[in-house]
């Protein structure tokens, strides 16, 4: 018996070998990318971050002073190459006493509901360097000439001393009510609400679990855990507060999320405008829709309903449609590396920034990985942009 149970381990072995062989010998199946994407055009020189389109077809971009050479903060891509916009002037840096004039440093750069206005977030950071009034505000930039039209200064007392404006999306009520909801991702988070009928501005949902990182969040991102590390420093978690913003097609709810959390929020519109409301009713008001595929860097709205959300993750965009279970990828490719912002066109296209974020230095011992272009890209989809022409009356 026991030279039979040999003859039998042997032969099973040697079948083992024989079937683990073979399925060595077959190919791994690659993963498909999803959604047809189309290069827009290829960025050299400093990262962009911001996209938008207008309703003829003219592409805007922005670039952040992070510590790139960034010549001009905004520009319109013509041609396949960046030109400073609206001009050379508004684009240089300055200083403090002029702050108010130039753009510091644009963070993104959205078409209003109208498609005929450019509006450019400035954060009037360049950070390690505190912000002072004048430098964060909102810029109006006609797109019939490329004028100014109106500069928004954010108001103190809607700012913290880390305040960093990111996103901004509109709700054009009426002539005599319109807003602005712009998301701050300083460590506290929160939502600035501004009038654009009469410019003031007031900060809502400061400090709570829904604007802030997730604590429990770390991020994953080409198969790297994401964590800040400096050279000769222990590695940090990185955390960033409320970042991507959307206003729904019916005016009725903003959806938001921090950049360093899973987690999808909403709250009704008219909870953030009306200031009656306390900080802690409005809480009572949030949703949570839960954790919603991958993290994302920018949102965007559609007409039909749709949220749509990126996924720096999983290099992919999703739309959602109130719930987990209807949430259908619309891009995935492993060429989309960091997508951040999202801007859809009149034609249906969804155009955004593919920008390598994740490898900056700061997450690679003072490792600069990015490599050069910067992409942006877009995708066609069936869907179209929220679009009405009521325009605020304002105040100059």
């Amino acid at each position: 018996m026991p030279l039979v149970r040999k003859c039998l381990q042997a032969f099973a072995l040697a079948a083992c070998l024989a079937t683990s062989s073979q399925v060595q010998a077959q190919p791994i199946p690659a993963q498909q990318p999803i959604g047809d994407l189309e290069t827009v055009a290829e960025i050299h020189g400093a990262m962009p971050t911001g996209i938008a389109v207008s309703s003829s077809g003219r592409i805007f971009i922005n670039y952040p002073r992070w510590g790139d050479d960034v010549p001009f903060t905004v520009a319109e891509i013509v041609d396949g190459k960046p030109i400073a916009f609206p001009n050379t002037v508004w684009n240089q840096l300055g200083s403090v006493s002029t702050q108010d004039k130039r753009i510091v440093s644009a963070q993104s750069v959205v078409i209003d509901p109208s498609g005929n206005h450019l509006w450019i977030v400035d954060t009037g950071s360049l950070r390690p360097h505190p912000i002072s009034y004048g430098g964060p505000k909102l810029i109006q930039v006609s797109l019939e000439n490329n004028k100014v039209l109106r500069t928004i200064l954010i108001e103190p007392a809607a700012l913290n001393p880390e305040t960093y404006l990111n996103d901004v999306r509109f709700l054009f009520k009426t002539k005599a009510a319109s807003y602005a909801f712009i998301s701050d991702s300083s460590p506290d988070g929160g939502i600035i609400v501004v009038n654009l009928v009469s410019g003031e501005s007031w900060r809502r949902l400061s400090g709570t679990r829904f604007t802030r990182s997730d604590p429990s969040f770390i991020p994953i991102v080409e198969a790297e855990v994401l964590m800040i590390r400096e050279p000769g420093e222990s590695a940090k978690r990185f955390n960033v507060g409320t970042d991507g913003i959307a206003v729904s097609a019916d005016g009725e709810t903003i959806f938001f999320r921090s950049l360093t959390s899973r987690h999808l929020y909403s709250v009704p519109t008219e909870a953030l405008i009306n200031r009656t409301i306390q900080e802690e009713n409005l809480k009572k008001m949030v949703v949570d829709h839960g954790q919603v595929a991958g993290a994302s860097d920018g949102l965007e709205a559609d007409e039909s309903g749709g949220i749509f959300l990126t996924d720096y993750e999983h290099n992919a965009i999703h739309r959602f449609t109130g719930s987990v279970s209807t949430l259908k990828t619309l891009m995935y490719s492993p060429k989309a590396i960091w997508p951040d912002s999202l801007a859809l066109a009149d034609d249906g296209y969804l155009y955004f920034t593919a920008n390598q974020i994740n490898r900056q230095s700061q997450f690679h011992q003072g490792v600069d990985k990015r490599v050069q272009p910067y992409m942006v890209f877009r995708i066609k989809t069936p869907y179209r942009p929220i679009r009405h022409g009521q325009q605020p009356n304002i105040q100059e």
